[in-house]
C-alpha cells in the first residue's frame, strides 16, 4: 500500500492546483476525492470533474508506491494546518490512511483508488508550445468577453485557432468581441477548437506567467490538453461550429479617434460615479472638430468631460456600454489607442496597427440632448 513521505508546502501547491477541478456538486461521491498516487517513482495528485481533469506530480519519498482517493476537502484541511514541513501519508490495508507530521497523527478514511475516475485518453501528436507568460496575457485579456449564461454553449468558450505560425483567440458575448492574436515560434497544422472559459479561468490562475516557461498545447478531436512544469490539464472541448469572427470585422470607418488611454479610461470611470450595477446607462461619445465631449445622465446625477482626441473623419455622437469600454481599455497596455467609428448603430472598434488585437463593441441607444 501507499508510503509516501513529502513537503507540506510542495502539496499544499498541488492542493491549490488541483482543487479546481473537483466538482462543487456531483451524483458520483467518488469525483469529490483527491487521488493521490506513488507510481513509476512519482508522486501525483488528481482530481476529474468529467468536464476537465487536473494532475499535478509532488516531490517526495516513496517508500511503497500505490494509490487512494481521499476525501479532497478533509484532505486539504488536513495538510494545511500540519504542524511541520515533512509529512508522512501511509495507506493501511484496510485503506485507513495515517497522515502524520511532528507531533500530530490524523487518521483518515480512504477509498480505494481503483474506482477513481481516471484522465481521458487523448492522441497528443504534435503540441503547439507558448510561454507561460503569453498563454496567461492572451487569456486575461479576452476572457471578459465569455459569457456565463448557458443558453448559447459557444458564448461560454473561447476560439483556439491555429493557421501557420500564428495563435488567434476570440470570444464573443453577444455585445462584444475580443481578439488576440500570438506569433508562435514555429509553424503547425491549421487547427481550430472551442475551449470552455470555466477551462481558462481555471488555467490563467494556474500558470505562473513566467515568459522563460513554456506550455505544451495538445489540440485534440475532444479534448485539449496543457501540459507545463508538474501540471498535466485536460479538457472536454464545446462541440459545434463558432462564430463567422470574420465577417464581423470590417476596415470600413467613416471616423478615427487617437486617444490617451489612460485618460480615456479615467474620464469613463469617474462616469460610473452615476452608474448603480443594475442600470444600463450609456457613456455618450459627442465628437467634433474641435474635440470629444464625453456624457452620462442617471436618475443619481449626471457628468460631462472633454477628452482630447486627434479625430479623423466625420462628426458623430455614439453610446457605449461604460463597463464593456472599461473592460476593453484595461486590455490594452498601449499608451495611445485607436477607436474607429462609421456610425451610431455600428459597432465601434479598438484595435492596433501592427494587428496584435481587436476589441468590437456594439453601441447603445441614447437619447441626445439636441
Amino acid at each position: 500500500m501507499l508510503d509516501i513521505f513529502l513537503s507540506r508546502t510542495k502539496m499544499i501547491q498541488a492542493i491549490n492546483a488541483t482543487s479546481k477541478a473537483v466538482p462543487t456538486r456531483t451524483t458520483l461521491p467518488i469525483l469529490e476525492c483527491f487521488l493521490l498516487e506513488a507510481r513509476n517513482g512519482k508522486i501525483s495528485l488528481m482530481a476529474n470533474d468529467m468536464e476537465m481533469a487536473i494532475r499535478t506530480e509532488v516531490s517526495g519519498t516513496i517508500i511503497e508506491e500505490g494509490k487512494i482517493a481521499l476525501d479532497s476537502r478533509i484532505f486539504s484541511d488536513i495538510i494545511k494546518k500540519m504542524p511541520e514541513e515533512e509529512i508522512h501519508i501511509k495507506v493501511e490495508s484496510n485503506l485507513n490512511v495515517i497522515i502524520s507530521s511532528g507531533a500530530s497523527v490524523q487518521n483518515l478514511a480512504g477509498n480505494n483508488g481503483e474506482d477513481f475516475i481516471g484522465m481521458p485518453s487523448l492522441d497528443k501528436g504534435t503540441p503547439v508550445v507558448i510561454s507561460q507568460l503569453s498563454l496567461k496575457n492572451i487569456i486575461e485579456k479576452t476572457i471578459f468577453c465569455t459569457s456565463p449564461n448557458d443558453s448559447n454553449k459557444m458564448m461560454t468558450g473561447e476560439l483556439f485557432e491555429i493557421k501557420n505560425n500564428v495563435l488567434r483567440v476570440a470570444a464573443v458575448d453577444g455585445y462584444r468581441i475580443a481578439i488576440r492574436y500570438c506569433v508562435l515560434n514555429e509553424y503547425y497544422e491549421s487547427k481550430s477548437v472551442i475551449v470552455p472559459g470555466k477551462t481558462l479561468n481555471d488555467i490563467s490562475r494556474i500558470l505562473s506567467g513566467d515568459s522563460g516557461k513554456n506550455v505544451e498545447i495538445f489540440l485534440g478531436k475532444n479534448h485539449i490538453l496543457f501540459s507545463f512544469e508538474d501540471t498535466t490539464l485536460v479538457s472536454r472541448l464545446i462541440d459545434g461550429d463558432y462564430f463567422r469572427i470574420d465577417q464581423m470585422i470590417t476596415n470600413n470607418f467613416e471616423t478615427r479617434l487617437t486617444l490617451n488611454r489612460r485618460d480615456f479610461l479615467a474620464a469613463i470611470d469617474r462616469s460610473m460615479t452615476f452608474v448603480r450595477e443594475s442600470d444600463k446607462k450609456p457613456v455618450v461619445l459627442d465628437i467634433k472638430d474641435q474635440g470629444m465631449t464625453l456624457s452620462l445622465t442617471s436618475n443619481i446625477g449626471s457628468m460631462t468631460e472633454k477628452v482630447p482626441v486627434e479625430k479623423s473623419g466625420n462628426n458623430l455622437m455614439i453610446g457605449f456600454n461604460p463597463r464593456f469600454l472599461i473592460d476593453a481599455l484595461k486590455a490594452v497596455e498601449d499608451e495611445k489607442i485607436n477607436l474607429y467609428l462609421t456610425n451610431s448603430r455600428a459597432p465601434g472598434f479598438i484595435r492596433d496597427e501592427e494587428g496584435t488585437f481587436i476589441y468590437l463593441i456594439l453601441p447603445v441607444n441614447f437619447v441626445s440632448r439636441g
